[in-house]
Parts: C-alpha cells; sequence; structure tokens
C-alpha cells in the first residue's frame, strides 16, 4: 500500500524522579542524604533512510513514545536514562504541525538526522538539599513532562521533472522508456494510482530523475480524481513536461490550458514552474495530418515552428525550441522550453526529448 500522509501524536520520555533517601551503614551514625537523581527522557528523532519508501509503516502507529527515564536510587546512584526514540521516513517527507501548518523538519537526504522532541530531565535526589540548617531533607524533585506533539508527515517525492497529464496520455509509457521505472501500463484511464520515480542516464555519468503522478483531471485542485492528492508530488520539482495527446477527443488548447490552470490552482510556485510539452502518440496519426495539428498548436501558443536543433530530433516532424539565450537569464519560464511531437511506442524523437530535458535540468541546476 502506498501512503503518502499520516497523522501522529509523538512524545517524548518524562524524566525519572529523584530518590529520597538516607546513608545506612553500620558503625555510620547518622548517616547524611544520598539519594540519586532520576534519569532523562528519552529523545524523539527523526532519520531519513532511502530503504523506506512509503510511510505506510505508521498506519497503525497513532501515538509514538519515547521511554522514561528510570528513578533515581540510594548511594547517589542515577537511575537510568530513556532510550531515545528514532522514527524511520523515506526522503523527501516533511513534518509538519498539524495545528499551524508549519513545516517544522524536511527530510530530504539519506543518513539525515535531527532531534525533534527534547526528553524530560531528571529529579534531583535529596542529596542536593543539604544544607546547615537541613541536614535530613525528606523530599525530592519529580522528573520533568517529556513533549507532545501532533505532527502530519507528508511525503513529496524528490524529482528533476515532473510529468502532468490527462489519464491514459502516455505518461507511464513514457517514463518505463526512458527511465528504470517500471509502472502498470494499460488501456484504460487511471492506471497509475501511484507516484512513480524513474531515473533517466544520459551517458555514462549523467541523469535525472523524473516522477510521474497519477493523470489529472478538470477540478482536480478541487478534488475531483486522482490526481490532486499527489500533486504536492511535484511541487518539489522544478521543471514540469505537460503531456498533450494528439489523439485524444479533447481539443489540444482546452488539454494545456485545464491542465496549467490545475496546477496553478495547487500551488503559485508550481504555476511559474520552467515547462516544456510533448505532444503524444504522433505514431497513430496520419503524416498529412500531424504537421497540420503540430503546426497549429505551436502558433496557437504565439510561437513558430523551429527549422534547426541541437538536438537529434526527427526533422520531418515540426517541432518549437526556445532559442539559447544568457545564462544569467535562464529560459523564458512565460513560454515553454520546447514543444515537441513524440511516441514512446516507436520511439520517436525520445532521446532528443531526454537531452533537451537534460539541458533544462542543468539550467535550473546552475541557478
Amino acid at each position: 500500500m502506498f501512503t503518502d500522509s499520516v497523522e501522529l501524536t509523538v512524545s517524548s520520555g518524562k524524566g525519572g524522579a529523584g530518590c529520597v533517601a538516607f546513608r545506612r551503614e553500620k558503625f555510620v551514625l547518622n548517616g547524611g542524604p544520598n539519594g540519586g537523581d532520576g534519569g532523562k527522557g528519552g529523545d524523539i528523532w527523526f532519520k531519513c533512510d532511502n530503504n523506506t519508501h512509503t510511510l505506510s509503516h505508521f498506519q497503525r502507529k497513532m501515538h509514538i513514545k519515547a521511554d522514561n527515564g528510570r528513578p533515581g536510587e540510594g548511594s547517589n546512584m542515577t537511575g537510568k536514562s530513556g532510550a531515545k526514540k528514532i522514527i524511520i521516513v523515506p526522503p523527501g517527507t516533511q513534518i509538519v504541525d498539524q495545528e499551524t501548518g508549519e513545516v517544522l523538519l524536511d527530510m530530504l537526504e539519506d543518513g539525515q538526522e535531527a532531534k525533534f522532541l527534547e526528553g524530560g530531565k531528571g529529579g534531583l535526589g535529596n542529596t542536593h538539599f543539604k544544607s546547615p540548617t537541613n541536614q535530613r531533607p525528606t523530599y525530592a524533585q519529580p522528573g520533568q513532562k517529556g513533549e507532545t506533539r501532533s505532527i502530519k508527515l507528508e511525503l513529496k517525492l524528490i524529482a528533476d521533472v515532473g510529468l502532468v497529464g490527462f489519464p491514459n496520455v502516455g505518461k507511464s509509457t513514457l517514463i518505463s522508456t526512458v527511465s528504470n521505472a517500471r509502472p502498470e501500463i494499460a488501456n484504460y484511464e487511471f492506471t497509475t494510482l501511484t507516484p512513480k520515480l524513474g531515473q533517466v542516464n544520459i551517458g555514462d555519468y549523467e541523469s535525472f530523475v523524473m516522477a510521474d503522478i497519477p493523470g489529472i483531471i478538470g477540478g482536480a485542485h478541487e478534488g475531483k480524481g486522482l490526481g490532486i492528492q499527489f500533486l504536492r508530488h511535484i511541487e518539489r520539482t522544478k521543471t514540469l513536461l505537460f503531456m498533450i495527446d494528439l489523439a485524444s477527443y479533447r481539443d489540444l488548447k482546452e488539454q494545456i490550458d485545464v491542465l496549467k490552470d490545475e496546477v496553478a490552482s495547487f500551488s503559485e510556485k508550481l504555476g511559474t514552474s520552467k515547462y516544456a510539452i510533448a505532444l503524444t502518440r504522433v505514431d497513430i496519426i496520419a503524416p498529412d495530418d500531424v504537421d497540420e495539428l503540430v503546426g497549429g498548436f505551436i502558433k496557437m501558443m504565439g510561437l513558430e515552428k523551429s527549422t534547426h536543433s541541437e538536438f537529434d530530433f526527427d526533422q520531418n516532424l515540426p517541432y518549437y525550441i526556445q532559442d539559447t539565450v544568457d545564462e544569467t537569464l535562464g529560459f523564458d519560464r512565460e513560454k515553454p522550453y520546447f514543444i515537441l511531437p513524440i511516441s514512446s511506442a516507436i520511439n520517436k524523437n525520445i532521446e532528443g526529448l531526454k537531452y533537451a530535458l537534460f539541458n533544462l535540468v542543468q539550467s535550473d541546476r546552475k541557478e
């Protein structure tokens, strides 16, 4: 089961109580106080682990507690401290305060550790309260209470490129073609029920990560369809690839307008991300119709067809790609970086797509 959001209550351990005790030994008259201190309560820590991929192991854990400290003992012996509780989460997990919505921790890298709640201090034993005027103190401190917080864990996948499109537009086919991801592929809508990550290799030493989320429909930001609950998984991406189906009954302009509106309605930050457009399923369109469809779409976007490219695009198909601009300015976010007709089924323009996306990812990394 894939779980990307859970609500929990976490509590650090309570400190152990101090001890009230007096020295009692043969030949020692009127031994003084020797009650030991209580042990410290256990802390709550979070740790990021690459071997964990979902939050499903928290489904039955509503309240996670660290151990309490043990009480102090006679002979000035301090009680044992409570063991710290380490909560294991996958990379990309945010720890959010349930009441305020504030992001308290952001766990991104494998091995990252962070203390979240401090355990309570142990109480002082009665040996600390002896004085010339109080040589027989009969009281000790109770241990301090631990901290308790109500939190929400939210998993947001970490990717360089996020795929956005209507259901059954070919996102899963594309990510399985260009990366090591192997999602289920079938000829019905909402085949993809959970987000998928895939690593796209560029040569021997370069790569980027692509995220595929379930299809989005109109009204997704209001809770319709599956897409809304998974849009958070592309919030971390700086580049979006909108996938538009050339063979769909939906008009091409309608598809891009709805998708861009849904993304912007969900997140203002996502709405200003760099983006590119892939026009899918060119293999089932008659050759005479491709130029009209693709060329008309490029013109509708207020752009002009390109005639040359540094990437290995099929020169028989119309396309658009932004001219290289000054590196300090980056690419124009108001326009798509490219508009490219592709077919994952017959690998049409797929290699060119990979390198063009990598070029856009590199510009983000420089920024």
